[in-house]
């Protein structure tokens, strides 16, 4: 099988590396990797050569693509019918986009339908990236914030350590508050399922309670569900006053196919002290704070509020490295799978097959039924 690696503009990470290359080679495939693919990630040409890989002027009609976007409309038609597609599709954000995408006769793959099991733990990509935007977030939040997280004793008097706050509690909030630890601060946190308590109270933060029913996130794929309006007013009022002491206020909060959950009004800003900062990681899909603007520093009443989106691929290197091998774990494991075996992982990353979107939600999405 030729196994193919494209280089993407504005997008720095690269499907497959030099080392997951040899692997695949050493698996008996022959990989063709686009000039200049892993250049943003720091791996050059000569990288992939030395691995065993052809360099390409296109590697879009390769029989499996492993791409990080979805491929861009002017290089659809170069990919092969039949083929496989496997990478961040935005098959639950843009459904239309997998009709065109079934149109080209490939086999589409995406990481954001993979199902939250513990074999599928080493194919899960959006908990890799997710890992290194919760670091990135933590290390925004410490630049922008006009004081030092740890606490110091100086000659010149004590400084006290910062207190963060943070709202979400997935793979990127855990992370969050983890570097957020190492960095000294002392960190609140909240999520609204049940089991969020123990991991954050296992990273020594302190979990904030409120008086609203934690969710069994087990039956939404490990997700939170939106609340209902009363609800919701209730947990914003509640979390308020958390946020009115917070130096710093991280959130992370998401839920699959919709827009951000709203945590920050407007009003729980204008609470916290000059000086603070909220960094919102949520901004990509609508913000978790009702003043962020995505790629932009808003000042509102001595708050600084920061909506970075791509905060997962800065680290490019690190995050290709961890990309690529889920990838090559869901490539190999798919290609091993008899065609008549009923698998939940390829059925649940599958969102087109033969010309046709074949995967529930998607369909739903579109106003059809399977």
């Amino acid at each position: 099988m030729n196994i193919g690696g494209p280089r993407q503009q504005q997008e720095p990470r690269v499907g497959i590396t030099p080392a997951i290359a040899r692997r695949y080679i050493a698996d008996g495939h022959r990989v063709i990797v686009e000039s200049g693919a892993g250049g943003g990630a720091g791996f050059s040409d000569a990288a992939y050569r030395n691995a065993g890989c052809e360099l390409v002027a296109s590697a879009w009609g390769a029989d499996a693509v492993v791409t990080v976007r979805p491929p861009p409309t002017e290089v659809r038609s170069r990919l092969s019918p039949g083929a496989s597609l496997l990478g961040l599709l935005k098959p639950l954000d843009e459904p239309d986009h997998m009709r065109e995408l079934a149109r080209t006769g490939v086999t589409a793959l995406a990481f954001e339908t993979l199902p939250r099991t513990t074999r599928a733990q080493g194919m899960d990509v959006l908990s890799s990236q997710a890992t290194l935007a919760g670091y990135g977030m933590a290390l925004e939040a410490a630049s922008r914030l006009k004081r030092i997280f740890p606490m110091m004793v100086t000659a010149a008097g004590t400084l006290r350590p910062a207190t963060v706050v943070v709202l979400g509690c997935g793979v990127a909030g855990l992370q969050a508050i983890a570097t957020c630890r190492r960095l000294g601060a002392v960190v609140k946190a909240y999520d609204v399922r049940a089991a969020a308590a123990e991991q954050v109270r296992s990273l020594g933060a302190s979990f904030i309670e409120v008086d609203v029913a934690p969710q069994d996130a087990s039956a939404s794929g490990g997700y939170a569900r939106q609340l209902d309006g009363d609800e919701e007013d209730r947990l914003l009022t509640l979390l308020e006053k958390h946020l009115a002491g917070a130096d710093a206020v991280i959130t992370a909060a998401a839920i699959p196919g919709q827009p951000a959950p709203r945590l920050v009004t407007t009003e729980a800003v204008a609470r916290m002290p000059p000086g603070s900062v909220i960094v919102d990681g949520a901004a990509e899909r609508g913000g978790n704070c009702a003043l962020t603007v995505p790629d932009q520093i808003v000042e509102f009443e001595g708050v600084t509020i920061v909506g970075p989106t791509g905060l997962e691929a800065r680290p490019a290197s690190d995050a290709s490295m961890m990309y690529a091998r889920n990838a090559y774990e869901l490539l190999t494991y798919i290609a091993d799978l008899s065609p008549d075996i009923d698998d939940e992982i390829r059925t649940g990353v599958t969102i087109t097959r033969g010309g046709e979107v074949v995967h529930p939600a998607v369909l739903a999405l579109l106003g059809e039924t399977p």
